[in-house]
């Protein structure tokens, strides 16, 4: 049996109206994380070590930041963290910048040779890691990973379950990947080709009626369909974009 605590969000974001009810449980999730990272758990020693070590993309820095309730908790998590990274590259690229980088410190640090641009290589890799690190991706694909384990289990054991999800409108294509190794890595095999059917289903359909809405939303710029109806072509261009990447935040 799994979690219960678990169940209650899933069923919740597949009872609601939407085009892909794993987004909604992300978006969720989301905001729960950006909240306790601001919370009171900023202060907890173990937390603030992991995000001293791996901060925040700049997608969710831009969520902690725009949660303008708490900006003091944000500073202080930025000041120790900016501090870590500071002391981890700092020297490495004081070395890299001075007249004498081709010394025989510099060629200790950035290279075994004479050729110090492997070592400068190895030093862009790591700055790249400190800024593409984020805890809470972390923790979020580990809960996301989690639900998807509770959606098979769900959809195997419940029927009323299965019923919501084959009534769902599909499924973003992130999420369609992310079902379909959730589906390859908890369940048999006879068990993962049986939802697999399911799965492709409903996003086959999906699919090919967003397809049909997008291409009626472009004919309808000519003139000859002006006063042809719009169907439900007038926002297929958002829903595209959000069928094939997920949840990007769009201006209306």
């Amino acid at each position: 049996m799994k979690e219960r605590i678990y169940t209650i969000p899933v069923n919740d974001a597949f009872s609601k109206e939407c085009n892909c009810p794993l987004c909604e449980l992300e978006d969720v999730t989301t905001r729960d994380l950006v909240n306790y990272y601001m919370g009171a758990s900023m202060m907890e020693s173990d937390v603030r070590m992991t995000t001293n070590e791996k901060g925040f993309c700049s997608e969710h820095l831009a969520a902690l930041y725009n949660l303008q309730e708490n900006r003091l908790a944000l500073g202080l998590i930025l000041h120790t963290h900016l501090d870590d990274v500071c002391k981890d590259i700092n020297h490495k690229l004081s070395k890299a910048a001075s007249p004498s980088a081709a010394s025989s410190v510099a060629k200790k640090i950035f290279s075994s040779g004479g050729d110090i641009r492997p070592g400068l290589i190895k030093l862009a890799e790591r700055i790249e890691k400190r800024v593409s690190d984020c805890v809470l991706c972390d923790r979020l694909e580990y809960t996301m990973d989690r639900y998807v384990d509770v959606i098979l289990w769900q959809y195997f054991e419940e029927s009323e379950f299965r019923h919501k999800f084959m009534a769902a409108k599909g499924f973003c294509l992130p999420h369609t990947a992310l079902l379909l190794r959730g589906c390859s890595k908890y369940l048999s095999a006879s068990q993962a080709a049986s939802f697999a059917k399911s799965l492709t289903e409903i996003q086959n359909s999906s699919l090919e009626e967003l397809c049909k809405d997008i291409e009626w939303f472009t004919l309808k710029f000519d003139y000859k369909n002006n006063d042809k109806p719009w169907g439900n072509s007038k926002d297929a261009v958002p829903r595209t974009i959000r069928k094939l990447h997920g949840r990007p935040d769009l201006k209306q």
